[in-house]
């Protein structure tokens, strides 16, 4: 239904976006570059003379606004591919341009298929040996439609003179065009290697594919040439096999019939691309868990282990702190109470765990590349957490009791507010852990979300324990608490030195909120700050009374809706920052560039990273943007790029996913053959293991020398 609804309304769509006036319309001009509504479309023809009997490759370029598309040779559930016309002198023919290597649009339920950002189409043109000689002009007429919410039709005519030369004839070359034609020729899909094979099988509902290319692959996309072979919005789950990966995929409704052969474009990781047309046959068995994930006890044991060492991390510091005071305040209290506390403060970071791990699955159902970490890309969580451990920071500082607070709420709740208590630190012990991926967890996360719910909710779970057992062990070996200082006066001066790192928190999180939402949405964040501290002085000079507290209650929430209301109408526009080069070389990541800089021989890092993850930030100022690690990388030829995932980009959490992971820090080396594997980097990184990985690579030639 919902493909013959666009199929019946997609054209018009189109006239009426013609009979719209020029404003829809680029207009027809006789010239190499036209700008029309959303883009830019140039043609670029490196050769400056066009010699008889000669081939050469021209190519239709596209610069798109942000957030803008156009369409591969199959659209996907909606749109149009472009199409040109030419006008040649004689002699000179143009073959039908070629399609680079499309992605995945999602538009709502819907699905496209096609481009975004920039891309360009190769055109093969042939120069006949008899062409007349002297001046000559290449003409295209183009036409596409270009979409975001809306789709706009549009055309116009480029064209470029280029004279016709005599055989022989040395050409020389437009340096901006050529690298233009090769960007398009090093996108384009390849023919599979010789002794690669394509299988499929497939049954009323699904289809199966193996592409087998000889060596093991964790992930690929499936982008058929025709449409109505497969549902575009539905999920492909990839499984490795030992000579290549295996996709299933949801069959079309519409689509009736046997297929003799399955036509279209596997994407594999690193934006390597290989045209396909996969026969019927038999599909190898995928393979079992590596063994350095050793399955789902592997998994699980993997993040306990992370839970554990999370408890080190910089992240979860100012939570040890308030637990820390909680364990001294309570080391005289009867044994079951402080197991019941642990209990409660467990179930804090569990519940917090499942719920997160709850969204990221439906966010990924619904076709978005999240993972790990993913609220902390959205300015709104991140204004509410500063808001909340500013408060939280306010009451530790000493202006305000929040347990008197509370006690004006109800007898039965301050019966409860110990535990209570525990519970929010759990829930907030969760929190402020997700920026960290501590080691062995990347692998793990990556398992979980690559095998389902119930393996995610395994995996999350034996995670959460892992950062809540130092307390429990605590608490169910109360003979420890005697190695603590007997409480006393100086316990007031502790609680208040605790507000220190929370308040270096909170600068932290206003530091991410300014990142990702921009300056001008700030003073919302600061009056809300403003604003909790009259609250805070409020519930210190009436404490306990119920007409204080509801007032105190209200400008809370009014606190909370000035950086929300700031992050819609001052916020910067949401998308993935351009990589900071801090200096160095790191370049801006694409899986195109990745895909480029392998095909002219050179090995490439990149480091998936974001401004709000702690370890990335200490591993790159440690380690990777140290003067003698940049000048080993230079060395070593190897091309560096710089992920950016401190906003959303589906790019990113594509190419994490086609690694097996799904959270930051990773780093990933691709050696220059594009059919070598990449290696994975631990987490934590030394100049040893960074050196180790260089000395893996084969000996280049130093990049620039």
């Amino acid at each position: 239904m919902t493909r013959f609804l666009v199929s019946f309304f997609s054209p018009l769509l189109a006239v009426a976006g013609l009979l719209c006036g020029p404003r829809a319309q680029a207009q027809v001009q006789a010239q190499a570059r036209v700008q029309a509504e959303h883009l830019a479309v140039s043609l670029a023809v490196p050769e400056q003379q066009l010699v008889r009997g000669a081939t050469l490759t021209a190519g239709l370029h596209f610069q798109l606004d942000k957030g803008w598309h156009i369409y591969w040779v199959n659209a996907g559930d909606s749109g149009e591919p472009p199409r040109v016309r030419w006008t040649l002198p004689a002699g000179v023919t143009a073959q039908p341009f070629e399609y680079p290597a499309p992605q995945r649009l999602p538009l709502g339920p819907l699905m496209d298929f096609g481009y975004e950002g920039a891309v360009t189409f190769p055109v093969p043109v042939r120069v006949a040996a008899d062409a007349p000689l002297g001046p000559a002009t290449l003409r295209a007429d183009v036409d596409w439609l270009v979409c975001r919410e809306v789709c706009l039709p549009g055309k116009a005519t480029v064209a470029l003179g280029r004279p016709v030369a005599a055989a022989g004839t040395k050409a020389s070359v437009d340096p901006d065009a050529r690298e233009i034609v090769d960007e398009g020729l090093r996108s384009l899909p390849r023919p599979l290697p010789p002794g690669a094979e394509a299988r499929f099988t497939g049954d009323s509902a699904h289809y199966t594919l193996a592409v087998l290319v000889g060596q093991q692959i964790g992930s690929a996309l499936f982008f058929p040439a025709d449409p109505g072979v497969i549902s575009d919005p539905a999920p492909q789950v990839a499984a490795p096999l030992a000579r290549g990966v295996r996709l299933a995929m949801v069959r079309d409704e519409s689509q009736s019939g046997g297929l003799a052969t399955l036509h279209g474009v596997v994407v594999l990781p690193g934006g390597l691309a290989y045209t396909v047309a996969a026969v019927p046959g038999a599909i190898p068995p995928a393979l079992a868990p590596s063994a350095r994930e050793g399955g789902l006890p592997g998994a699980l044991a993997l993040a306990f282990a992370g839970g554990l060492i999370l408890n080190l991390m910089p992240c979860v510091f100012p939570v040890l702190f308030i637990k820390g005071l909680s364990l001294l305040q309570s080391s005289r209290e009867e044994r079951g109470r402080m197991r019941a506390h642990a209990h409660v403060y467990t179930l804090g970071i569990l519940i917090s765990f499942w719920i997160v791990v709850a969204l990221l699955l439906l966010l990924r159902t619904a076709g978005s590349g999240v993972g790990w970490g993913f609220q902390f890309q959205s300015p709104v969580f991140l204004a509410l957490m500063a808001l909340f451990l500013f408060f939280l920071s306010l009451s530790l500082a000493g202006q305000f009791e929040i347990g008197l607070s509370l006690t004006s709420a109800g007898g039965e709740l301050a019966g409860k507010g110990g535990y209570a208590g525990s519970f929010f630190t759990g829930v907030l012990a969760m929190v402020v852990a997700t920026p960290c991926t501590a080691p062995l967890m990347g692998v793990a996360i990556g398992y979980a979300l690559a095998h389902g719910s119930l393996a995610s909710f395994a995996v999350f779970t034996a995670l959460g324990l892992g950062l809540a057992c130092p307390y429990l062990l605590l608490a169910y070996n109360p003979g420890w608490t005697r190695l603590l200082p007997r409480p006393g006066a100086w316990m007031e001066l502790l609680k208040q030195l605790t507000a220190v790192p929370i308040f270096a928190t909170v600068i932290w999180l206003v530091w991410l909120f300014t990142q990702a939402a921009g300056v001008n949405a700030l003073v919302g964040l600061l009056a809300g700050f403003l604003l909790l501290g009259l609250a805070g002085a409020v519930l210190g000079r009436w404490p306990a009374r119920r007409g204080a507290t509801a007032w105190a209650v209200a400008v809370c929430f009014l606190a909370a809706a000035l950086p929300v209301y700031a992050v819609r109408a001052f916020g910067a526009p949401l998308g993935a920052p351009a990589a900071s080069s801090a200096g160095n070389d790191w370049k801006p990541f694409t899986p195109q560039a990745v895909a480029m800089y392998r095909a002219q021989g050179k090995p490439v890092l990149v480091d998936f990273t974001a401004a709000w993850c702690l370890s990335c930030q200490v591993n790159e100022r440690v380690v990777l943007d140290r003067a003698d690690v940049q000048q080993r990388f230079r060395q070593s030829g190897v091309v560096l790029l710089r992920a950016d995932w401190t906003r959303h980009d589906a790019a990113i959490g594509e190419a994490l996913a086609a690694l097996g992971r799904s959270g930051i820090p990773t780093y990933v080396l691709y050696p220059a053959s594009p059919d070598a594997a990449p290696r994975m980097l631990p987490e934590v990184l030394t100049t040893g293991s960074v050196f180790a990985a260089l000395n893996s690579l084969p000996v280049v030639k130093a990049a620039g020398s």
